[in-house]
């Protein structure tokens, strides 16, 4: 990433008034979000959260319709102003060559808190996602005292309503069946927290 930060204009990272076109010839690899016109660089995660979201694709993947398609880290064009990074997406099978995704072909959006995103993906990102027509929202929180899935789906008002909270092994229905073993990820965590103290 350092050698992809040297080829961004450091001006574009002044600027509050950009477009997804604007950023068209980042990097490949340089992890960003536009945000309301500003470019936000944004650090490699660590990684825990990055194997529970590679946990998600798998428990994702071992049932998924031929029609659908898995991708993780995925830039998505919410609007001229807005490029979010969910840390897991279902677009159709005939938009696996695309990136950016455009919102209307996501129907579910998976985040994994981690510190420095507490805030914004249950709030901000919540809020954006539902404004976006996202069908689909979960948040998945190792923060928390045990690691806990928390699924939301889009009423008729366009609006996010909870459909379950759990920090057990739990079963979705909806884009299919999938089921994952948040006491395993907590154990996993914990063990983590352990070899890590002093």
């Amino acid at each position: 990433m350092t050698a992809s930060l040297q080829l961004v204009d450091p001006r574009l990272l002044e600027r509050r008034d950009l477009t997804v076109d604007d950023l068209v010839d980042l990097p490949e690899d340089l992890h960003y979000e536009l945000i309301d016109g500003r470019l936000v660089l944004t650090p490699s995660a660590v990684p825990l959260h990055q194997n529970i979201s590679t946990y998600v694709l798998m428990a994702m993947h071992q049932y998924r319709p031929p029609d659908f398609y898995l991708s993780s880290d995925q830039s998505v064009w919410l609007d001229g102003r807005n490029e979010r990074r969910p840390d897991v997406v279902v677009i159709p099978f005939s938009k696996g060559l695309r990136s950016p995704q455009r919102v209307e072909d996501v129907s579910l959006a998976v985040e994994v808190i981690s510190p420095s995103s507490k805030i914004y993906d249950r709030k901000r990102k919540w809020d954006d996602y539902a404004r976006a027509g996202i069908p689909l929202y979960w948040i998945i929180d190792p923060l928390a005292e045990r690691v806990t899935f928390t699924e939301f789906a889009l009423d008729a008002d366009g609006q996010y309503r909870l459909q379950q909270e759990s920090d057990q092994r739990v079963a979705i229905e909806k884009p299919w069946r999938i089921t994952l073993d948040l006491p395993a990820w907590t154990r996993e965590r914990d063990r983590l927290r352990e070899a890590d103290q002093p």
